[in-house]
């Protein structure tokens, strides 16, 4: 019998890689995998819709269930967590020290509905008093000038987001103090701990505190499925959820083995016991129940940014036959 042929665009992680390789096949699926970075698989399935199957950012799908019809249906896999305390950059030119020195100043972003920048601002106001309207947000490519939104958005008139000159990038903004800091998900190239520096220069410390009070790991990616597949064969959503949890099974097992390093640093094996004992065995959990606080908090925030015309649901993300696990 002839199995279904699917597209599946997703970067290159240990974590996917078996069902890249192949030595994870999901159940009736003939699965073509497309080893692409994530900002080219954001683009093309959001503007494009080119795959049937691709990683994307949990703002980007969170913003698309708003559209109509909507054009993707998520299960609850997730590629790419991250805690983003690093991922916020200062100019020196800005006297920034502390995070309330952030009210009133001018923050670059590459995108507003960047599941990365999503999170800082929700971080910044929950934890240290910066509410997401006390900046204006200054948008553009990091790297390479005339970065757009993928989507379009309709904010508060609270919230003030504008574009930057078409000639210029946010690297080079951040470093010549035209804006006084960056919230990004790449760290810019301008970065030298002196001309630009961190908010958090001991985000290690910082991010391991912020687990302990809140017992969440940032998600960042989901994996969506375009909907007029999933409608036609909705079988596929669990079979690619049970792939996709096998090829991290393999993974965790990976990490945890001494008799050689599976990983290219010198103390690999020490920071998988210390995740372990942080963060418990399923660090890096997927599937509904154990994500719901996680979730619950990014949609919050989601709203709260003007993102969603309304407080979403976690369970309304995600593809119905994936939120109970089965048991035998």
């Amino acid at each position: 019998m002839s199995k279904l042929k699917l597209t599946l665009a997703c970067w290159n992680y240990d974590r996917t890689r078996a069902l890249q390789d192949g030595s994870v096949q999901p159940d009736g699926i003939d699965l073509n995998y497309l080893d692409l970075p994530v900002e080219e698989t954001f683009f093309r399935q959001v503007r494009h819709r080119e795959f049937d199957v691709a990683e994307m950012s949990l703002s980007s799908y969170s913003v698309s269930l708003f559209r109509d019809p909507k054009p993707f249906i998520a299960i609850p896999v997730f590629p790419s967590r991250f805690f983003r305390h690093s991922c916020i950059y200062l100019s020196a030119k800005s006297n920034i020290r502390e995070p309330k020195d952030l009210i009133g100043k001018k923050i670059g972003v590459p995108e507003y509905q960047m599941t990365a920048p999503v999170w800082i601002r929700g971080i910044l106001s929950d934890h240290y008093g910066v509410p997401v309207d006390s900046v204006s947000y200054w948008t553009g490519g990091e790297e390479e000038p005339g970065r757009p939104e993928k989507q379009k958005l309709d904010l508060p008139l609270n919230i003030k987001v504008d574009s930057i000159p078409q000639d210029k990038t946010l690297s080079q903004m951040l470093r010549d103090g035209e804006v006084d800091a960056f919230y990004t998900a790449r760290k810019p190239s301008s970065y030298d701990g002196k001309s630009v520096t961190r908010l958090f220069p001991n985000f290690v410390d910082v991010e391991k505190e912020y687990y302990k009070k809140t017992g969440m790991f940032p998600i960042m990616h989901t994996v969506a499925i375009r909907r007029e597949v999933y409608e036609a064969n909705r079988w596929i959503a669990q079979s690619l959820f049970k792939a996709f949890q096998e090829a991290q099974r393999r993974t965790y097992h990976d990490v945890m083995e001494t008799a050689a390093l599976k990983g290219m640093l010198p103390w690999f094996n020490a920071h998988a016991e210390e995740a372990v004992d942080l963060m418990g065995k399923d660090y890096w959990a997927y599937g509904y129940e154990p994500n719901i606080k996680t979730l619950e908090t990014f949609l919050r925030y989601h709203h709260e940014q003007g993102l969603s015309k309304r407080l979403l649901r976690p369970e309304e993300l995600f593809a119905p036959e994936t939120l109970e696990a089965f048991k035998i």
